[in-house]
């Protein structure tokens, strides 16, 4: 039990941290690229994101019409602009923090620790690699008003993406042998040979400029985001453990 209260207290300090860091890189780099995007969408006259994926820190509007002779269906809930939105989106970035830092912790224990702040920069690259960079090749970040696949394919794909390059990368890195290595690349690039669920139209009203920016911004937030991530795991992890070699000799 003092092992698992271990991580846990780890990832919350570490993932607290790097979640307020994630809010206010968002605040300056990502929302105001959905706010425009949102103007294009209601000039549109609305999207249907019945299929679209919600991603951490992103907002979907709901549909803004319906058909004039059927009675009007009641709107899902959403935060209103301002304070209660940014508040949503703080707690959002937070929860997604700590939780992800429970994955790294986790993950890393079992290798033996992060024993600085050091290891802890590749740890959360290996992270950003994981969980960013593989999904978003097949599966870029979207702004509200662009097409999108079917949820549930695009959900399983991306589940499977950040589970097969995780493995790959663990082949790679902690199996010294070739056999294992060429098995580890064949995972990390097999979900890119099946390729992601595609929508039957990519006609979209957002400028292909904007949406560019967009991806930009959340690739280099996110990359940010897990090193920092790391870094304060590592950091809190040698602050707390002192001298023990393992979470399980620490916090006597």
């Amino acid at each position: 039990m003092s092992v698992f209260r271990n991580v846990v207290f780890i990832a919350a300090i570490a993932g607290l941290l790097s979640g307020l860091i994630l809010a206010a890189m968002q605040s300056f780099a990502t929302v105001p690229l959905i706010l425009q995007a949102e103007v294009y969408e209601e000039a549109g006259g609305g999207h249907d994101h019945g299929s679209a994926h919600n991603m951490p820190g992103m907002e979907m509007s709901a549909p803004a019409t319906a058909e004039a002779a059927a009675p009007a269906e009641e709107e899902a809930w959403e935060p209103a602009n301002g304070a209660e939105r940014t508040g949503f989106t703080v707690l959002a970035n937070i929860v997604t923090g700590i939780g992800f830092a429970l994955v790294l912790v986790a993950v890393s224990e079992f290798a033996g620790g992060v024993a600085n702040w050091r290891q802890g920069v590749f740890w959360g690259l290996a992270g950003f690699a994981v969980f960013t960079l593989a999904p978003g090749l097949g599966l870029p970040p979207e702004l509200p008003a662009m097409p999108a696949a079917d949820l549930a394919g695009r959900q399983v794909w991306w589940i499977g993406t950040a589970v097969a390059t995780a493995a790959g990368l663990g082949l790679i890195a902690f199996r010294s042998s070739l056999a294992f290595s060429l098995l580890g690349l064949a995972l990390i690039v097999v979900p890119h040979v099946i390729g992601a669920p595609q929508p039957e139209s990519h006609e979209t009203p957002i400028p292909e400029n904007l949406h560019h920016q967009f991806v930009v911004a959340v690739t280099v937030t996110n990359l940010i985001f897990w090193v920092v991530l790391g870094a304060l795991v590592g950091i809190v992890r040698g602050r707390f453990t002192g001298t023990a070699k393992s979470l399980r000799d620490s916090f006597a």
